[in-house]
């Protein structure tokens, strides 16, 4: 299936797998990017020489394009901004800011720059900025989250921007997939199915916390804070809320989740670590290899889309 990123990425499938933080390094990014779609590798708060290293070693397991996920708040932003023009890697997915004073940086050395948004606001300043692409992220997403749903927000980023868009939140199987087209998007970014994959270094309690999950197992924490963040219910999440009710600082809330997703991910600590995890977890029902998650989501993405087609012949 050819879109406007597939041909920009230069992919065989228009499927990008979440920058997310702990999971995804360079195993999952490059079995992504094997299986046709585009692996990323989550710098997260990392330091630079990890995140050189993590490329370096993605790169002994694949040939093809993979990318790596910035987070701009990370102390490190600037070092590791570096590191991927130096190691030649050619996608970036940004959050957490605005990665204008990398704009520069990153073009000159044809590296192709995928914004990470929660808004047409920011979709807009991103398009200004030089950005090549969109990913618009909706709150059914895992992790920190905006207010507008996927369905909501994809077509009117699509409306509002010319450059391509990434339809990402509450996309785990083809129906899914084919559903972010309809909506205008020429791509989708799935992140928690592939929490699951075989070559997902996430603990397996994390894994099975995923495949257990029922569609009201899904929490969002910090909305008191600015900061919202969806993960699974568990002991952690609750204690967070109740201190949310009784009004507890900013810093006592971030104290309690210090290092628990780590905790959760490395450690399968899922009682009192940070689960992330996104709404569609609840129809994710098995582990399976990177290849078998796409190929299943493109085949059922054909059908469907090839069923349409009929219907209207």
């Amino acid at each position: 299936m050819q879109t406007k990123i597939t041909e920009l990425l230069g992919i065989e499938y228009p499927i990008i797998q979440g920058g997310m933080a702990w999971v995804a390094e360079y195993n999952l990014a490059a079995a992504v990017s094997n299986a046709g779609g585009l692996g990323l590798i989550g710098a997260a708060s990392a330091p630079a020489d990890i995140v050189r290293e993590q490329i370096r070693k993605a790169k002994e397991l694949t040939d093809r394009p993979f990318g790596v996920n910035v987070m701009l708040l990370n102390p490190n932003a600037d070092e590791v901004a570096r590191v991927i023009v130096e190691e030649g890697v050619k996608v970036v997915t940004t959050g957490a800011g605005n990665p204008g004073k990398y704009m520069e940086l990153w073009k000159s050395a044809g590296v192709k720059v995928i914004p990470v948004v929660a808004s047409v606001g920011l979709a807009k300043m991103m398009e200004r900025a030089g950005a090549d692409a969109i990913v618009a992220e909706g709150t059914e997403s895992g992790g920190h989250i905006g207010s507008s749903t996927t369905m909501t927000l994809v077509p009117s980023v699509v409306d509002a921007v010319k450059i391509p868009v990434i339809a990402a939140g509450g996309i785990a199987d083809g129906r899914g997939f084919a559903a972010a087209l309809m909506l205008g998007a020429q791509a989708v970014q799935i992140g928690t199915r592939f929490v699951v994959s075989n070559e997902s270094i996430a603990h397996d309690n994390y894994k099975k916390k995923i495949i257990t999950a029922k569609d009201i197992d899904s929490e969002v924490t910090g909305r008191s804070t600015g900061h919202p963040v969806r993960t699974i219910r568990n002991k952690m999440t609750r204690e967070y809320l109740r201190l949310e009710q009784e009004g507890a600082s900013f810093e006592e809330l971030e104290h309690l989740t210090l290092g628990s997703l780590r905790k959760a991910v490395m450690e399968g600590d899922v009682v009192d670590g940070t689960i992330m995890a996104g709404q569609v977890a609840s129809i994710i029902t098995c582990e399976q290899s990177c290849h078998e998650i796409i190929q299943e989501i493109m085949d059922q993405a054909n059908e469907l889309l090839n069923l349409k087609e009929r219907m209207n012949s």
